[in-house]
């Protein structure tokens, strides 16, 4: 009996064990050293770390107005990122599942944005907003070309959601369409028999049966945008003005620019808290609309 036991703890340390292993050096190490340098007023270098409790916390709610700026313009371009990434990723895709010649190569365009990284598609899109763009509103006179794309803080704005959702679409699409490949073609068919309309068989057997492809990409589009950097950098380095810095970009500034690395991870933590309970109430809710088959 005590020889079956202890048989199987081995078998559950030499499988487990190394994946806890890495996971623990990883991510729970680092972790809980943020978490430790985040009451401390470290400026990353000096070998002085004096523990300042939660003063950090005070000063980024008390009197940090660029970390609450930069939380309300994340806030506001992942909604609307979101938004825009999820129906045109499905519209999409509800297209390529048709029986279309084209199906495959149509696919494999839409996708091939997500292939590039964040940071060169950045420097891609500003050379076409700055130099290309000009350019076509020189000769075409057409007023979105005449637009200072990345001079000013809605244009900004729009530029950014323009190339994220761009880029972003493709992925989302592909999720979709292995959704809705997955719809029972018996299904539909009954509910074709019963008389439904296209709008009805979307409404009421399409979206429910796809609902896990929804919780997949909002929760994945949330979590991705809420900690865009690579793309901000790239595209506008948080301006003008500041008006476009992303929570990352800010704390990047604090922890590396400023040299204060203990507020930085300060506002990282909570950062973290503020993702984590977003995504957790999505899931939450998501879910709850999911067949079970």
């Amino acid at each position: 009996m005590h020889v079956g036991k202890d048989s199987k703890w081995m078998q559950q340390l030499v499988f487990i064990g190394p994946a806890v292993l890495i996971f623990s050096l990883v991510i729970i190490a680092p972790f809980l050293l943020g978490l430790y340098y985040s009451m401390t007023d470290w400026n990353g270098v000096s070998p002085n770390i004096n523990w300042v409790w939660f003063d950090n916390f005070k000063k980024i709610f008390m009197e940090d107005k660029d970390f609450a700026n930069s939380f309300w313009f994340t806030t506001k371009i992942t909604v609307t990122i979101v938004i825009l990434t999820n129906l045109l990723g499905f519209f999409i895709a509800y297209m390529l599942v048709q029986k279309l010649k084209t199906r495959n190569m149509l696919r494999s365009v839409f996708f091939m944005p997500n292939v590039l990284g964040g940071l060169l598609l950045g420097f891609i899109w500003q050379f076409i907003f700055v130099r290309g763009f000009t350019t076509l509103g020189a000769h075409s006179d057409f007023f979105l070309f005449n637009l200072a794309w990345l001079g000013t803080e809605a244009t900004a704005f729009w530029g950014l959601v323009i190339v994220s959702v761009w880029q972003g679409t493709g992925y989302v699409m592909v999720i979709y369409i292995a959704g809705l490949s997955n719809v029972p073609e018996d299904l539909k068919e009954a509910a074709y028999v019963d008389g439904a309309k296209r709008r009805q068989m979307l409404r009421h057997v399409i979206l429910p049966m796809i609902m896990s492809s929804i919780t997949v990409c909002l929760f994945w589009t949330i979590n991705h945008t809420y900690k865009m950097y690579d793309l901000n950098y790239s595209l506008t380095n948080g301006g003008p003005f500041r008006s476009t810095e992303s929570v990352s970009m800010n704390i990047y500034i604090e922890a590396f620019a400023n040299n204060r690395y203990g507020l930085g991870t300060a506002k990282a933590f909570i950062f973290f808290i503020a993702v984590a309970l977003i995504t957790v109430i999505q899931v939450y809710l998501t879910k709850r609309r999911e067949i079970r088959m």
